[in-house]
């Protein structure tokens, strides 16, 4: 250990913190996704009650009757895991563990960020101990551990990478606490970063929930619960804003994981595709007329100079040969048939006769 290096804390007091190099290295959350940790879906078991007061979606859960289906649980994280397998992303997972069976959301322990993992510390007490098997993986795993909050509650969804060195931090006093929620964005502050604080009511859980970038130029954002200083925020950042209701918010529809180059991981309804994915698809839409012989264009004003310069590529008179063709009719006879046809035309003044 250098000397003045604190156990359990790469981050240097005041600033500085060198930045991280090699595999384990995040700048943003919309960049090249290649690993990713996960928790294991064996030991999960739905708390219902016992996680009630925590969160929103379990209370609307309890009210509307729903049952819980471990082996649809279990198929549904196969499918998230094959989803990342198939997309290149290598997947880690933490130890199976009954004590902690809410682990499985292993965003909530802990956070990536350029300098080492933050520890959090979660509100639920049945769900304290989950910092024990993330930090063991970081230990293995020799990944820095950049600090770990004390001064309250805080989950990993509330810090939001919009950018390198551009955060948005978000606080219910809840599930996470403004103290603890500024005790982070002092760490980064430090680093030279720019915090954007974001209140929100604890009905919606995190800041995740209600604003997730997409990629490095585009965020879906609820617009019904979203302040609008967080709005303006965004767009100051030169961040289009591709608006989901609230009906998709709470159905988790903005709720996904940036892959990298254009491409998001999202849930999968029977009846309907991902409404983050469909939103980002239709970022670019074109649509042929044959009438006027032209194409509508409905782009991002990012993406319009490629679309014109694909369409200008594309838009060029094909090389062109002219063929004539003189089909004629002969009839082969022994006979000489000799004759004589006139014309005539005028010239000016001058009427012209010939024939042959």
């Amino acid at each position: 250990m250098a000397i003045g290096q604190v156990p359990l804390r790469a981050r240097v007091e005041g600033g500085g913190t060198p930045e991280m190099s090699g595999r384990w290295f995040v700048k943003s959350e919309t960049g090249p996704l290649k690993d990713v940790l996960l928790g294991p879906a064996e030991s999960f078991r739905w708390l219902g009650l016992e996680n009630a007061q925590w969160s929103s979606l379990v209370r609307d859960t309890l009210r509307k009757g729903y049952r819980f289906d471990k082996q649809l649980a279990m198929r549904q994280h196969r499918e998230m895991v094959d989803a990342y397998n198939s997309a290149g992303v290598t997947c880690h997972f933490l130890p199976v563990s009954e004590d902690v069976p809410y682990q499985i959301y292993a965003r909530d322990s802990s956070f990536m960020t350029p300098y080492g993992a933050v520890i959090c510390q979660l509100a639920n007490p049945r769900r304290r101990g989950e910092y024990a098997p993330v930090l063991r993986f970081y230990l293995e795993n020799n990944i820095p551990v950049y600090d770990m909050i004390s001064a309250g509650n805080f989950e990993g969804g509330d810090f939001n990478i919009i950018r390198p060195g551009v955060a948005l931090v978000g606080y219910t006093d809840h599930r996470t606490e403004e103290v603890s929620a500024r005790q982070v964005a002092d760490w980064f502050i430090k680093e030279g970063w720019e915090i954007k604080f974001a209140p929100i009511d604890q009905f919606y859980v995190h800041i995740d929930l209600m604003v997730c970038m997409l990629n490095e130029h585009c965020a879906a954002v609820c617009l019904d619960t979203t302040e609008d200083d967080i709005v303006a925020w965004l767009k100051s950042k030169k961040i289009e804003i591709i608006p989901a209701t609230f009906r998709e918010t709470m159905a988790l529809g903005c709720n996904v994981v940036a892959l990298g180059n254009d491409r998001v991981l999202s849930t999968l309804g029977a009846d309907q595709r991902p409404s983050a994915q469909k939103l980002l698809e239709q970022e670019v839409t074109i649509v042929g007329d044959q009438a006027s012989n032209s194409v509508l264009v409905n782009a991002s004003p990012r993406y319009m100079e490629r679309v014109k310069s694909v369409i200008g590529e594309l838009d060029i008179d094909p090389p062109q040969v002219q063929i004539q063709v003189l089909l004629a009719e002969i009839t082969l006879a022994t006979n000489m048939d000799l004759g004589l046809e006139f014309t005539r035309f005028s010239a000016g003044d001058v009427d012209v006769a010939g024939g042959f």
